[in-house]
């Protein structure tokens, strides 16, 4: 699978845009979060980085492509890679990355391990994770749902 047109995605940002509701730093982050979670939806190639992503590119902690909180979303980044199994740097679909995050860390509880300490963990503790929706929706057909309603995130 050629990465040419991959897009890179720190490892935690798999969960916070599995949570994202479109609160953040500022509107103009929150705007860009909803536009990179579109992007995102399409199912293209991504290649996990421990470094800052395009998701950073709008953040108050993104101080000239570095992040003021360096080690404790390292920690997060690794911590997931580690429990999941994916390798920084590798490419894999942005689907099948979720799916695996779903099955080994959010569906299990590691979430609050990795990432409890966020100032948005509040919000992913109070609402269903929109990977298990897509899980649900690749095993039976959601009920009670437009088909507008449930992202395409098909290969």
């Amino acid at each position: 699978m050629s990465i040419t047109n991959a897009i890179e995605i720190r490892p935690h940002h798999t969960m916070c845009l599995a949570f994202f509701e479109g609160k953040g730093y500022s509107d103009k982050f929150s705007a860009h979060m909803k536009e990179m979670l579109d992007q995102f939806l399409k199912n293209p190639v991504v290649v996990p980085v421990l470094r800052t992503d395009g998701i950073c590119s709008c953040c108050p902690n993104n101080i000239n492509g570095e992040c003021t909180s360096p080690d404790k979303v390292l920690r997060y980044d690794r911590e997931l890679l580690e429990i999941t199994g994916i390798e920084a740097e590798s490419s894999i679909r942005f689907r099948t990355f979720t799916g695996i995050v779903q099955q080994k860390v959010i569906s299990t509880g590691l979430r609050e391990k990795i990432c409890g300490d966020c100032q948005w963990n509040s919000i992913c503790s109070a609402k269903k994770s929109l990977w298990e929706d897509a899980a649900a929706s690749d095993v039976q057909p959601m009920r009670n749902r437009k088909q507008s309603d449930t992202p395409d995130l098909s290969l």
